[in-house]
């Protein structure tokens, strides 16, 4: 058997008579892109927040766009994706004065989810590197008093704050990460894995998983071929399209040359007992000539055969394990 709990990142590409454009140009693509991820297995459905009006409108409601994924085989939407990747006078985490305002739109948000059963809101806790250095302890601890306030507020229509971190933001480093941890509530605030953004950003993320997993709600599972060792984070205005010397930074799992151990943090993962969802993503898939809907199938592919096969192994070891005892 494979991990049944699988979702998918909604970062889509498709081709229309526009140009490339994400699937909402109309229904019918829509409801195209969401068929073939459901005729690879997918039971989870991860969007961002800004796409709720259009699927509002589209469907005539949420609830009825999640209606239409059941239709298809899904279980439901499983997160949402919120961020503030660039810092503004009225929008900054790590300026106290700006928390009121991004308070108020995370609840905002989740006002627009109630009646859906979606677990992750899944935040970016920081705005990029270069708009936040000097990245101190008092600019992290400001992000943690923020975070803590909107997961006590999410928990309270059933959601849970997750943080998910981005190698060009202002919370990067192992240290940066632990401070950030240190000061927030275990009950509010919790973590998401991205295995290439922790990977580029130095950070082994199946030692985060193993320190974190306790805290840990989520999985953005994608590849990297490159650790940052040049400073290409503080690249202004955007260090994933215009960081010199990098043409691309994610891959899907299986590609040659990838540096996350997938296989190693499944068995890690099976071991922990953990049994939430974990998620594809495919962020710029299409760099290069390439395809989302070709990296998607090889994805699944690669879920099916390697990652099956070390969940097995790991499943076997616990048997083991327990019959030793």
């Amino acid at each position: 058997m494979t991990w049944t709990k699988w979702s998918y990142m909604d970062h889509w590409v498709t081709q229309t008579p526009q140009g490339p454009l994400p699937p909402s140009f109309n229904r019918a693509h829509m409801d195209r892109y969401i068929k073939q991820l459901s005729s690879l297995g997918f039971r989870g459905f991860d969007t961002f927040f800004f796409y709720l009006p259009m699927l509002e409108g589209m469907y005539g409601s949420v609830k009825k766009f999640e209606e239409f994924l059941q239709d298809n085989g899904f279980d439901k939407i499983t997160g949402i994706f919120s961020a503030y990747p660039y810092a503004t006078e009225y929008t900054a985490p790590h300026v106290r004065e700006t928390h009121d305002r991004i308070f108020a739109d995370s609840l905002h948000t989740v006002r627009a989810l109630e009646g859906l059963s979606v677990e992750n809101f899944i935040v970016m806790p920081s705005s990029t590197y270069f708009q936040t250095e000097p990245v101190t302890h008092d600019k992290i601890k400001a992000m943690a008093e923020l975070w803590n306030r909107v997961g006590e507020m999410t928990l309270e229509h059933g959601l849970k704050t997750t943080c998910h971190f981005e190698f060009w933001g202002a919370i990067r480093t192992r240290e940066q990460l632990d401070l950030f941890f240190e000061n927030t509530d275990p009950r509010y605030v919790h973590f998401f894995c991205d295995t290439a953004q922790h990977t580029i950003a130095g950070v082994d993320p199946i030692q985060m998983f193993r320190d974190y997993r306790d805290r840990c709600t989520g999985f953005h599972f994608k590849d990297t071929h490159t650790v940052d060792t040049n400073e290409a984070y503080r690249t202004p205005p955007d260090a994933e399209l215009m960081a010199p010397g990098v043409d691309r930074w994610f891959y899907e799992m299986g590609t040659e040359g990838g540096l996350v151990d997938f296989p190693a943090l499944m068995r890690e993962i099976v071991a922990s007992g953990y049994d939430g969802w974990l998620t594809v993503e495919h962020d710029k898939a299409d760099l290069g000539g390439g395809s989302y809907a070709e990296a998607t199938c090889v994805a699944k592919w690669y879920i099916d055969t390697v990652l099956g096969q070390a969940q097995a192994e790991a499943e076997a070891q616990l048997v083991t394990e327990g019959s030793v005892r």
